[in-house]
């Protein structure tokens, strides 16, 4: 995020592990990042609302991924439902794709 945007998405890439090579997940929170004055410390603070967390993940290595549930207008269409779905699943594996972030 910078000073002239607020909204933010932060991913991280999990796996694959020890335990189950083909094990991706993926998880993906966005935000609101709200920038303001410490007084007593005379210092900037930054603080992240209306933060959720989504996990993606994947049993085959990345190629396809599922979600449990989603609980974010992500297209600001007003409702939940595929499309929403849809984005999210082609962002995880976009994100899992790349191999050196």
């Amino acid at each position: 995020m910078s000073y002239f945007n607020r909204r933010g998405i932060f991913l991280q890439k999990l796996g694959p592990t020890v335990v189950d090579p083909d094990e991706v997940l993926v998880s993906m929170q966005f935000a609101l990042k709200e920038s303001g004055w410490d007084q007593q410390n005379e210092a900037p603070t930054e603080a992240l609302l209306d933060s959720t967390t989504i996990i993606a993940s994947s049993y085959d290595g990345g190629q396809s991924f599922s979600i449990a549930n989603i609980n974010k207008d992500v297209d600001d269409d007003r409702d939940i439902d595929e499309d929403d779905k849809a984005k999210l699943l082609a962002l995880a594996k976009a994100y899992a794709s790349i191999t050196s972030p």
